[in-house]
């Protein structure tokens, strides 16, 4: 029988729409409309996409969003001067860094520098501590999709084997820890797991993001497995492709999310989720 086609793109919609209503009773009962301001720092074609995206996403949601686009040429010194300006202006509920930043920038200074209630990406070291120690604090938006993605396909976490490839502060680590939350039993491989195939098969839900074109094979996926791949690689050959060989892992897989079409539209509609979180938070 062949595998699911997780469809991210409905789901993402599906979010999105919880948003807007959620968005509206926010503005009728307290007037607060919430607010999200995009940093983008030079001319990277992909971050300009991403945004744009973003900000369509925000107004469709009826949300306000700004974008603040900053040249290559400047300076750590001022892009730190205007996150704390967004930082002291309640009309903004979530702040966004849009990465990569120049190499002239300390990404980690920088990321550090949003105040943790307005960072709505969940990349801030306060609210990574917060999610290792299990304190409510807003989650990393791709995680935060992957999670949503299995409770939809109906999925019960508790107790089940998870294998996560890749450990990166973004996906790996905090995915791996939004699954533990659920009970989840989880084991986090990286480049130098000893027989990782192996170490896959042994997965009822294989999580996927180490940004190598089609590493994971067909016969590295257990029958009747779920597999998420968060990867999205630009090859010469085949285009846009995952993490996961899609046609040999379906297969073997009881569901599968494609690439692209699957992860990806789900953290654009959680960036929307964490900065109506974010508002409701200040309005109470």
């Amino acid at each position: 029988m062949p595998a699911t086609r997780i469809d991210g793109k409905k789901l993402a919609a599906t979010v999105r729409g919880e948003v807007k209503r959620g968005a509206a009773d926010l503005a009728e009962t307290t007037g607060v409309i919430p607010g999200l301001a995009a940093i983008r720092v030079g001319d990277d074609p992909a971050s300009e996409v991403y945004v744009r995206n973003k900000r369509r996403a925000c107004e469709k949601a009826g949300m306000v969003s700004w974008e603040h686009h900053l040249s290559t040429e400047t300076s750590q010194a001022e892009l730190l001067a205007l996150i704390e300006r967004l930082n002291r202006d309640d009309e903004v509920h979530g702040i966004l860094v849009q990465l990569p930043l120049p190499r002239s920038i300390d990404e980690a200074a920088v990321l550090a520098a949003v105040s943790p209630d307005k960072d709505v990406d969940g990349f801030h070291p306060v609210n990574a501590g917060r999610l290792m120690s299990g304190q409510p604090a807003p989650r990393p938006c791709t995680p935060k999709g992957v999670v949503r993605m299995l409770d939809e396909l109906g999925i019960d976490l508790k107790g089940a084997e998870v294998v996560v490839v890749g450990r990166s502060n973004i996906v790996g680590k905090p995915v791996s820890l939004l699954l533990l939350e659920r009970h989840a039993t989880v084991t986090i491989c990286h480049s130098r797991t000893r027989d990782l195939p192996a170490v896959c098969r042994r997965a009822d839900v294989l999580v996927v993001a180490v940004g190598r074109p089609e590493m994971v094979r067909g016969d590295w996926v257990k029958p009747g497995a779920v597999v998420i791949d968060v990867g999205i690689n630009r090859t010469e050959e085949g285009g846009l492709v995952g993490d996961v060989a899609y046609e040999e892992a379906a297969a073997a897989a009881s569901a599968i999310t494609p690439v692209p079409g699957g992860v990806g539209p789900l953290t654009v509609a959680m960036v929307l989720q964490n900065t109506l979180e974010a508002a409701q938070r200040w309005a109470r």
